[in-house]
């Protein structure tokens, strides 16, 4: 079904449509950020018995936790679109809060967040809060060098495991991008790493350096290769959609800029039902819960951007967008 012909034959734009599931319901909020702090409290405790009973355990102790701050990032990430709570303070606050599990200043991306919801498939303002992607036109016309960057940044190893470690557990120790953009982003990232540390030194003293090194750290990098996967395939599958001006639009880039990521039951309740990220896109202040409702009531959305498990593994070579053929690529095409 074209999903678009549905949308003009009602004469409604979706975001519309959408608008009545864009409601904050602060006592459901604070049921699930109960409900994730103990998932996450419960699996860090797991991994920590096991890793006292061998420290070789800890590889795959620590994966329940992973999944657990996947979930803890989500309220952050709903928190920073005003969808977690009613109210916007406590929105702001909940989500700083949240920032320390998750390594991320939280200030500071949501900035750059924001400016990726707006942005999204735009070929003319790429570079906020996006995986880098070039043009098989800009790919052809790079150096030898630069095409070595480009293939060395876009290697799975790179990309999934590496990348993720230096965002987090460097990158976001400052305000890259924001130095020279206001206080308030220092302050945040400061204040984040100061959070960090009396975190760290907690553990410390409460469990031992081991809880730290081989529990705890393992599992927000673990995490953030999850997350980083997630956001991945989000974005980064064929066909997808990338234009530029005046071809771009908001709610074609939504439907068909963002994927729909069919996980399990289970493995779609863990990751906060970001999967489910073309709706997120359309109207991003839809609390995450709220999402499988969308696609229960409009059953045609199920059918634009799906992937599942299997499906989204072929993601991993797509690397560059032709803008003649309108689909991402792999370097084979080039």
């Amino acid at each position: 079904m074209n999903i678009h012909a549905v949308t003009a034959r009602s004469g409604e734009s979706w975001a519309r449509k959408l608008a009545p599931f864009a409601t904050p319901d602060t006592g459901r909020g604070l049921i699930a950020l109960g409900v994730t702090i103990a998932l996450f409290a419960g699996t860090w405790t797991f991994a920590l018995a096991m890793v006292r009973i061998s420290p070789w355990l800890a590889p795959l102790a620590v994966i329940p936790g992973a999944f657990a701050i996947v979930r803890v990032f989500i309220l952050q990430h709903d928190a920073g679109h005003g969808a977690l709570f009613a109210s916007d303070t406590a929105n702001t606050w909940v989500g700083r809060a949240l920032g320390v599990l998750t390594l991320t200043p939280y200030d500071v991306w949501r900035h750059a967040h924001a400016l990726h919801h707006a942005s999204h498939g735009n070929l003319d303002k790429r570079g906020h809060g996006d995986i880098d992607t070039l043009t098989v036109a800009e790919y052809r016309a790079r150096t030898p060098f630069g095409r070595m960057k480009y293939r060395a940044y876009r290697h799975p190893l790179v990309m999934f495991v590496i990348g993720p470690v230096y965002m987090f557990l460097l990158q976001h120790r400052l305000p890259v991008g924001y130095m020279t953009k206001g206080a308030v982003y220092w302050v945040s990232a400061m204040a984040t790493n100061l959070g960090l540390l009396a975190l760290s030194a907690l553990i410390v003293l409460a469990f031992g350096w081991q809880a730290l090194l081989l529990v705890h750290l393992p599992i927000a990098l673990l995490g953030a290769a999850i997350g980083v996967w997630l956001f991945y395939v989000q974005h980064q599958f064929d066909p997808a959609f990338w234009a530029r001006a005046p071809q771009w639009e908001r709610e074609k880039a939504a439907l068909d800029g963002s994927s729909f990521y069919d996980l399990p039951r289970w493995l779609m309740w863990m990751t906060g039902h970001i999967g489910i990220h073309h709706v997120h896109h359309l109207v991003s202040r839809i609390p995450f819960w709220r999402l499988p409702e969308v696609i229960e009531r409009y059953p045609e959305l199920k059918g634009t951007g799906r992937l599942t498990i299997r499906s989204s593994l072929k993601c991993v070579r797509l690397t560059l967008w032709d803008e003649d053929a309108k689909r991402m690529v792999g370097f084979a095409a080039v």
